[in-house]
């Protein structure tokens, strides 16, 4: 599947495993984080189809409700997820998303 980065601080983390960002810098410490999320990018890249993510069940794959995205969380243990687009020519990736609340998590 193609898979292109919206943003070039996730394309950098992917491709160095480090970014200057901000936005991301904390979650670059872990060096655990990292190898999960060129992990599941380069799940996302040998997939032939979106709908084939929904078969690993520890990315719980949604469609966003309400909106046109869709996620995958990186790691089981924790509560950032990938946010992407879905189109005819690939995946659109977006943003990792830093949520504290959803999933139920209330750290």
């Amino acid at each position: 599947m193609n898979v292109i980065f919206k943003d070039k601080a996730l394309e950098e983390l992917y491709e160095t495993g480090k970014t200057k960002d901000s936005k991301y810098k904390k979650l670059c410490r872990s060096k655990s984080f990292i190898e999960d999320y060129i992990g599941v990018v380069d799940l996302m890249f040998s997939v032939d189809k979106v709908d084939d993510l929904k078969t690993y069940s520890y990315l719980h794959y949604e469609k966003l409700k309400y909106r046109t995205e869709s996620s995958v969380r990186i790691d089981n243990g924790r509560i950032e997820r990938l946010i992407f687009t879905e189109h005819k020519e690939g995946i659109e990736v977006q943003l990792l998303e830093i949520d504290s609340t959803h999933y139920g998590n209330k750290r």
